[in-house]
Parts: C-alpha cells; structure tokens; sequence
C-alpha cells in the first residue's frame, strides 16, 4: 500500500460547532470510537490547546496486556473546523514516545445547521522499527466510517 492515510467523510445535520464539542470532550470518545478498543478517558477535561495531553484507557485482544492506557498530544485545534492529536504510550518513567500515527477531524460547515466531517488516520510519520510489529492501518476500513456515524448519532441526541 502506498498511501499513509485513510479518510472517510460525512455530512452530519448539526453545526459544526456541536460537533466540535463533542470531538473536544475526551470523555465522548469511547461512544465515538468504531473499534471498540477506546475504553474510558484518564483525562475528563475538554481538548482546548494544541499541546495538551490526554489519556484513554483501551483494550484490545491482541494486544499483550488486553487492557492497557494510551496517551494523545493535541497536535491540531483549530475551533471549529480542525482538531487532532498523535497517539503513543507513555513509559514508567514518565516519557511519553508517540508512533507516528495521528487523529484528526477536519469540519466544513454547510450553511448554519449542517457539517461536512472528514475523519482522517494518517501512519505517514510511524518509523521502520514500529511497523516491524504493527500493520498499517491496525483495522479495516469500515473504522472510520463507522466512528462518523457513532458521532453523528452522538452530535445528533445533543
């Protein structure tokens, strides 16, 4: 495969601002998530700056521990048109070391009640030695559209 990056795109019938409250809450992630690995947010605070970080707690069957926490730098927020953030893990020292694999959100409003969301997963920046254990991209491709359509059911019930 020679693209780095899955993206998939809908149309939601909310303005964009709702559904960047929602994007920005931590704590709405796991109603988002369409994998069903993403758990319980550590963090509980609203995204509000690029450079924050975040915690969720995960699981995954195939991953050593099944239960195990990540930990999300906000590396994009743009209000209300662009959020995203890098995924990695951090060590018992403290160090957070990302894998190159970002998250990000970009909103279009149409008109003042409807938003053109575009979900993107991009593994462009994972170095060699991460993808000796870890296919890109670690899910198939109806991830993303089903995490759009968890949202837009979310944004919708607001």
């Amino acid at each position: 495969m020679d693209q780095e990056n899955v993206s998939a795109t809908l149309t939601v019938a909310v303005p964009a601002e709702k559904v960047f409250a929602v994007l920005a809450d931590p704590t709405t992630h796991s109603a988002i998530d369409g994998t069903g690995w993403v758990q319980e947010a550590v963090n509980q605070v609203p995204l509000t700056e690029v450079g924050q970080v975040f915690r969720m707690d995960m699981y995954h069957a195939n991953h050593p521990d099944g239960d195990y926490r990540v930990v999300n730098k906000v590396e994009v927020l743009d209000p209300p048109r662009v959020i995203g953030w890098m995924t990695g893990e951090e060590k018992s020292d403290g160090q957070m070391e990302f894998g190159g694999w970002i998250w990000r959100y970009d909103l279009a409003p149409i008109g003042s009640s409807e938003t053109e969301v575009m979900l993107t997963y991009d593994w462009s920046a994972v170095p060699p030695f991460i993808r000796e254990y870890i296919q890109f991209p670690p899910f198939g491709p109806e991830h993303l559209s089903n995490s759009l359509r968890h949202l837009a059911e979310l944004v919708s019930g607001r």
